[in-house]
């Protein structure tokens, strides 16, 4: 009851995951009691109530979303200069999209991986892995010092091939293993070779690492409003007027980290859509079941196709399993009905069987989804408005863990006006192309996912339109 083999004269059109693919009654079997629920949002709990913006105010900084970005933002303008009023208005409640439902895969990246970067800024790719290194340092060291309770293992990260043709992919990393030794760390008849990066990426609560923000921000001296929806920002004279539903606030500077959400800058308006990226966890596996997977260095876990998965275990020893859909909406529209997609809660079920056909019986206890804010060049953009006051980035593509941190500190050395390391380099002052208005956005989009897909059962080889965007600097492989 385990598996259902394919015939012969499929077999070569099939992934692993199908190959491998379980009983389908396995499947209804692990998600009859799941809920349709944000596992990180629950484990945390409600954090503190912050007041919504009911009269006008001034401020010396603004900042406009309560995600990683706007925190970071707040917490660094703080500390920099700990007399500056900062305000942050948050539409709905701290952390509770992007920020409270990732897997919290805290990277060193800032490019979106090693080989997005090179493509794209070969003459800074070095400076870029630095600062990122760095980065990722200097927010271990503020999780230290900050107290941040986010539950922070500096675990690393562990690349799996599972298809003969992405063995190749694996050359020239810092430290690849064959099929027993990758077998040894993380154990799945599906890995027939892996790389392990030891030093860069941490684990992290994201829920928690969210609300721990915040409760810094508050205790430096931010005054932090939820449910304050800005409806507007406007430039007037030598400052910038940012407009709630009830309140209004004057502002010398503002910082806008919206994220996958509308910009509030017209111009930026095309410059990311939202795609839904889906997730499980299972409930806490006994001390057998974890034992019969291995994992004892805890790393982040991911494998190599374009349509790829991550996972990673939890403090009490859960496993999330995420990622392989990437979903765009209708018309690119953000709604909480996306979020319940069954299709592909049951396709992560069955690939997580496949690869872990030890764990039969597990159930699991939670399944959601999250709108990522992709750009198309796969990594964060900066820029300024309203004569130099107004800073923003977005378009992280889902490695905002750790590179909002960096962005947030780019956008107040922006605002500052004074030339940095950061603000010199290209990648900050390099605009993406947008993506075309609809239809045209959703018709090339499907087309991307189905060419990714297809390439994934043709041992990776990309069709004319992937040869295509890789020409024009669009190409995704990651």
């Amino acid at each position: 009851m385990r598996s259902r083999a394919p015939s012969a004269g499929t077999r070569r059109h099939l992934t692993a995951y199908e190959r491998h693919a379980p009983d389908p009654r396995l499947v209804a079997e692990a998600l009859v009691d799941s809920e349709l629920g944000v596992f990180w949002l629950q484990d945390a709990g409600p954090g503190p109530a912050y007041p919504a913006l009911t009269a006008p105010t001034h401020a010396d900084l603004t900042v406009v979303g309560g995600g990683y970005l706007g925190l970071w933002s707040a917490v660094h303008a703080k500390r920099r200069d700990p007399g500056r009023r900062v305000v942050l208005l948050e539409a709905q409640t701290v952390g509770w999209a992007a920020s409270g439902r990732n897997g919290g895969f805290c990277e060193a990246s800032l490019t979106h991986g090693a080989d997005n970067g090179r493509a794209r800024w070969p003459e800074e790719h070095d400076v870029l892995e630095r600062l990122g290194a760095e980065n990722l340092d200097a927010f271990e060291a503020d999780v230290r010092d900050l107290g941040l309770a986010c539950e922070w293992e500096r675990t690393g990260a562990l690349s799996v091939a599972v298809e003969e043709h992405q063995l190749a992919w694996l050359e020239g990393s810092t430290s690849v293993l064959d099929a027993a030794q990758v077998r040894a760390e993380v154990d799945s008849p599906l890995f027939l070779g892996g790389a392990l990066e030891p030093d860069t990426t941490a684990l992290v609560h994201p829920a928690r690492l969210a609300l721990e923000l915040a409760r810094a921000a508050s205790e430096l001296g931010v005054e932090v409003h939820e449910h304050s929806a800005v409806t507007g920002i406007r430039r007037s004279g030598t400052v910038v007027e940012v407009s709630t539903d009830r309140a209004r606030v004057t502002t010398d500077h503002v910082v806008l980290a919206t994220s996958v959400f509308s910009s509030l800058v017209r111009r930026n308006r095309l410059m990311t859509v939202p795609v839904y990226d889906y997730v499980l966890m299972t409930e806490p596996l006994s001390a057998e079941q974890l034992a019969s997977v291995g994992w004892a260095g805890r790393q982040g876990l991911g494998d190599l196709a374009n349509q790829f998965h991550y996972s990673r275990l939890t403090r009490d020893d859960r496993i999330l399993w995420g990622g392989y859909d990437a979903v765009y909406p209708a018309g690119g529209r953000l709604h909480v009905r996306h979020e319940d997609r069954p299709q592909s809660h049951a396709r992560l079920a069955a690939h997580f069987l496949a690869t872990f056909p030890q764990l039969e019986g597990v159930r699991f206890t939670h399944r959601w989804a999250g709108a990522i804010d992709t750009s198309t060049q796969f990594a964060a953009f900066y820029g300024l408005t309203h004569g130099g006051r107004v800073a923003h980035a977005a378009g992280f593509t889902g490695l905002g863990v750790g590179a909002t941190r960096f962005a947030a500190e780019v956008l107040l050395d922006l605002l500052a006006g004074e030339p940095t390391r950061r603000t010199q380099l290209r990648m900050v002052d390099d605009r993406p192309l947008p993506f075309p208005p609809e239809p045209l956005a959703s018709a090339g989009i499907n087309l991307t996912r189905w060419s990714l897909d297809r390439a994934d059962h043709r041992e990776g080889r990309r069709n004319a339109f992937l040869r295509a965007l890789d020409r024009a600097g669009l190409g995704f492989d990651s």
